[in-house]
């Protein structure tokens, strides 16, 4: 059977099927434009050298993949079958000053990259404590680091803040230009702590201690989340950063301490049970080792605590250890 070709109209139609198609595919990605620049105009310091890292990364990378698809055009245009007027040399082989480009020029943006990640390692170690605040702005010798101790629980952040005496349940606060040390733990599975405008994110986990440094440099509400997938409540795992001026800051702890409920034992226990979309709450006291007993899984009465059952490990076969050595 004979194949007749498309008529106008069939074509209309189906160029108006496709624009539709095509428009909400570009459409849904408007919105990603926007997921980065966060970190390109970051308020803090930490934030600020993380997304500087990025662009001199990916600007060396560049020099390599630019080119490259540069010259796929543009040898696939020249060396076309129609154009008669390229040289033709198919008993070529070897070119020294090609081999030295393709080679050399890698091997300095792989040195370049080596040196920068070495270098950005060391300074932005995030257990390392700040030793500025800005660019030409060091950490007066004075100046104390903001403790906040961080459980990340299913599926809502508290903070507990140990020299205040208080704990806020998805929302924190700093004083601006203050060096923050997080102090972060999890309460079951592993997590993730996340402020984009402050610093990278770190991983929580039960069990386990991990540290940040960090600090704000503008005064703002920020956004926080969780960036590691972990449950039914993970996508409203989230929480607002208050960057503060040092009597904003004082108000702030003011009105946390202004509630009467304490964060004791008990009622931490009541909050780690699974819940999502837990608004803000504020307590105006603190057990003072609530961070410790859940970072060593024992808030329950009667548990165990795990840095007392590897204790007394320790003890148990450095004693089995002696009494071989005797023997």
């Amino acid at each position: 059977m004979r194949a007749f070709p498309a008529t106008p109209v069939a074509t209309t139609r189906m160029s108006a099927f496709r624009f539709p198609r095509r428009a909400a595919v570009l459409a849904s990605l408007l919105p990603l434009a926007g997921c980065g620049t966060v970190v390109f105009n970051a308020s803090g310091d930490v934030a600020r050298q993380q997304g500087t890292l990025i662009v001199h990364s990916t600007l060396l990378m560049l020099l390599v993949i630019v080119p490259v698809l540069a010259l796929i055009g543009i040898v696939a245009w020249r060396y076309r079958q129609s154009n008669r007027a390229a040289t033709y040399t198919p008993e070529w082989d070897h070119s020294t000053q090609l081999e030295l480009v393709i080679w050399m020029v890698p091997l300095l943006i792989i040195i370049a990259l080596g040196a920068i990640t070495w270098i950005s390692t060391h300074t932005l170690d995030p257990y390392r404590p700040l030793d500025r605040i800005g660019k030409g702005r060091a950490v007066a010798a004075d100046v104390k680091p903001l403790v906040v101790d961080v459980v990340a629980l299913d599926w809502k952040w508290l903070f507990i803040y140990p020299e205040q005496g208080i704990a806020t349940v998805n929302e924190m606060a700093a004083p601006v230009d203050r060096p923050i040390r997080f102090n972060i733990t999890a309460s079951s599975v592993m997590n993730s702590f996340f402020i984009p405008a402050v610093a990278g994110q770190i991983y929580a986990m039960p069990g386990m201690q991990t540290q940040l440094h960090a600090v704000v440099n503008e005064p703002g509400t920020y956004e926080g989340f969780s960036a590691n997938y972990s449950g039914a409540g993970f996508s409203h795992m989230r929480f607002a950063f208050r960057g503060l001026d040092e009597v904003g800051f004082e108000q702030w702890v003011a009105q946390a301490r202004s509630h009467s409920a304490p964060l004791d034992r008990p009622a931490y226990l009541q909050l780690e049970k699974p819940s999502e979309n837990v608004p803000v709450a504020f307590y105006g006291q603190v057990d003072a080792g609530l961070f410790d007993a859940v970072l060593n899984r024992c808030v329950a009465p009667g548990t165990t605590c795990m840095n007392q059952m590897m204790m007394r490990d320790m003890h148990a076969n450095g004693g089995a250890a002696h009494h071989h050595a005797t023997e």
